[in-house]
């Protein structure tokens, strides 16, 4: 199974680097159980895609896939997306393939879309028991890949004055899973009349995002 995601991994980072492979990558959207709307923010995975295929020649899959925590098919993804407001829960059996999936090379992606860190950061911590979200440096990698944040996060949609923050947990010195809090990053992502945000605004999401799928299949 870890043999399988490597290999994956491996595809990945030809096709970014190729786009005349002809594989195509694709990523996927974590569904989680407790009653939080995992679904939130429907179009912004595709449009991040559609912008990754565009602005770097990455070769994604156009249409993501959608994947339960629990079941062995989040094996086939190398990038894990995970979005809401409410709660979430993940069972024993959940937490143990999660944390398989991600000592095994995958990527986490966790998007606060305000609201969900109270739930996702003790679920996580049955994942990594041993381990604690921490503030990644403004000069951390995932920050200056194709574009540069020396400020770290864009800040995309206010909600408490607060500023944006990115968490990371690292296993073995390697960044598993990126936590995106008082950002919403997805939401920038979005069809444009969805929020009505600007271009510059929603350009900066992009970019970001970019940054962090260039990030998850590079290390």
């Amino acid at each position: 199974m870890k043999r399988t995601l490597f290999l994956l991994i491996a595809l990945s980072v030809f096709s970014i680097q190729f786009s005349t492979a002809q594989t195509r990558t694709q990523i996927a959207l974590l569904k989680y159980g407790g009653g939080g709307d995992w679904y939130a923010n429907p179009t912004s995975l595709t449009n991040l895609i559609a912008f990754c295929n565009a602005d770097a020649h990455m070769n994604l899959d156009p249409n993501y896939a959608t994947v339960d925590v629990g079941s062995s098919e989040i094996f086939n993804y190398p990038f894990l997306h995970i979005t809401g407001h409410g709660n979430v829960v993940f069972s024993s059996q959940e937490a143990q393939n999660l944390r398989n999936y991600l000592i095994g090379g995958g990527f986490l992606h966790i998007d606060d879309n305000y609201g969900l860190r109270d739930f996702i950061v003790p679920q996580m911590k049955k994942v990594f028991p041993e381990l604690e979200f921490v503030e990644l440096p403004f000069s951390h990698p995932i920050y200056h890949q194709k574009y540069d944040f020396p400020n770290g996060l864009p800040k995309i949609h206010e909600h408490d004055n607060k500023p944006p923050k990115g968490f990371g947990l690292i296993w073995e010195g390697r960044l598993v899973c990126f936590f995106t809090w008082e950002c919403d990053l997805g939401d920038g992502w979005e069809d444009q009349d969805v929020h009505n945000d600007s271009q510059e605004t929603r350009l900066k999401a992009f970019k970001m995002g970019e940054n962090i799928v260039r990030y998850a299949f590079s290390n």
